[in-house]
């Protein structure tokens, strides 16, 4: 069971050498049954959420990594209590620095991509955010950040790769 309130505060929080340590996810899923590595960017979907002062764009879900959570436990709870998704986080996409433009605050982001398995009709954000879920192309547009970007570009480049070793019965793969 999920709780249906979001952790607040920031007494757990991490932070590497003054950096705020954030984690996120790209939840996606498939519009078809079949994966082929031809259509696969088509096929694709990705949930994107509004942020939480309904500025202009999308972003994916992510928050802060905390004291008491592994990396992997913050990126699914941050998921789920912004965009109510739930499913399998299958590789870390990257680590990026940014600066946040709305404080002089610098932060280490870490995102992962998540096969969407479940998704609620109520989540602890519901009433703050709206969710939408995308083609590939047009939530590279509608994403606010460009570090959210460079990590969508990853992404499609992986899952591309890995269906493609799939389509070619190369078998497990890791490419994460």
């Amino acid at each position: 069971m999920v709780a249906l309130v979001s952790r607040t505060g920031r007494h757990l929080q991490r932070y590497n050498k003054g950096s705020r340590q954030v984690v996120g996810c790209i939840p996606y899923r498939y519009k078809g049954t079949k994966k082929s590595s031809s259509v696969v960017e088509e096929e694709l979907e990705v949930l994107v959420i509004s942020s939480q002062n309904k500025a202009k764009g999308m972003l994916f879900p992510k928050g802060g990594w905390e004291t008491d959570e592994s990396i992997i436990d913050a990126a699914q709870r941050e998921t789920m209590e912004e965009a109510g998704v739930s499913g399998v986080v299958e590789c870390e996409l990257g680590k990026w620095n940014f600066k946040s433009r709305r404080n002089d605050v610098f932060y280490e982001g870490y995102m992962f991509q998540l096969l969407v398995k479940e998704q609620r009709e109520i989540w602890p954000e519901k009433d703050i955010r709206q969710r939408k879920w995308l083609s590939v192309t047009e939530a590279r547009k509608a994403c606010q950040h460009g570090w959210m970007k460079e990590a969508l570009d990853v992404f499609v480049r992986r899952i591309t790769s890995s269906q493609r070793h799939e389509d070619e019965e190369i078998g497990p793969c890791s490419l994460c």
